[in-house]
């Protein structure tokens, strides 16, 4: 499947910081391996999506939307039941403006929290008339996008900070933590996310040998075998606490029968599951 690159892939005035597309589709999309050049807010109109970033994965229908820090993802999108398409507003805006809106409005940085590659946020009245608004820029011309363009930009964030605080605006444009930690980072949000080595590859900007041997040097084992141990380790915690059946979770914790998973089970823990429920 090839890599898509966006804004770039659709076509639009690269000069500008600031770009709207309002994308439609009619074909679904599993795990599409993208890389976003811009920061993205994503304002889904029909179809769900669901993204993984480095730090951080959501799946959304559209009473909801997000906001995306530019880099790598996985991307799935879903047609609506109804109307059989997907459709989003996208909002692309570089660091630059960023910064710039940091610095107009004197804001100050989150002295703590946790800062993450995506967010996610409720429609609610103000954002549903803030989308359909940017349908009608795109007819204006590129002069008079631009100009409006920066003034919905202050417009949205403003809303957002006024709820939700600074930490998604800062988390934009932090590198956060070093490389060893942001990869560390990678793997523990995605130790339960059914996702192949060459998509966590993707996520941490590596090939898949580079991506084995990073992991080994922190993990002191296979990305295999580790991941197999936590899903197994989930799978006890399944059983005990949620009173989950095996046939229930099997597919869950990334088996494709139920007699796999239990043999599996019973390798690492010595029992079965339903012998592990009774105890």
């Amino acid at each position: 499947m090839k890599t898509i690159t966006l804004p770039d892939e659709l076509s639009l005035n690269s000069s500008m910081s600031i770009q709207i597309y309002d994308y439609e589709s009619n074909q679904e999309i599993s795990k599409q391996e993208i890389i976003l050049n811009k920061n993205t807010f994503s304002f889904l109109q029909e179809g769900t999506k669901e993204v993984f970033f480095d730090n951080s994965s959501y799946s959304i229908n559209n009473s909801q939307f997000l906001l995306m820090k530019s880099g790598h993802c996985l991307m799935t999108e879903k047609l609506s039941n109804n109307r059989k398409s997907y459709r989003s507003i996208l909002f692309f805006f570089s660091d630059d403006a960023v910064l710039n809106f940091i610095r107009k409005f004197k804001l100050s940085q989150p002295t703590s929290g946790a800062l993450y590659s995506t967010y996610s946020f409720d429609y609610d009245v103000f954002i549903t008339r803030f989308a359909n608004s940017l349908l009608d820029i795109i007819k204006l011309s590129k002069t008079s996008q631009k100009n409006i363009l920066e003034v919905k930009f202050d417009e949205i964030m403003l809303y957002l900070i006024e709820f939700k605080g600074v930490d998604f605006l800062y988390s934009l444009i932090s590198d956060r933590d070093n490389k060893n930690q942001k990869f560390i980072q990678l793997i523990e949000s995605n130790k339960l996310n059914k996702l192949t080595i060459k998509e966590l590859s993707f996520l941490s900007n590596r090939s898949v040998s580079s991506f084995k041997r990073e992991f080994e040097k922190h993990f002191n084992n296979s990305p295999s075998k580790w991941f197999q141990d936590k899903r197994l380790e989930h799978s006890a915690f399944l059983l005990k606490n949620k009173s989950k059946r095996p046939s229930d979770i099997f597919e869950e914790i990334g088996y494709e029968n139920l007699s796999n998973f239990i043999q599996a089970f019973k390798n690492k823990f010595g029992i079965t599951p339903k012998q592990y429920q009774s105890h």
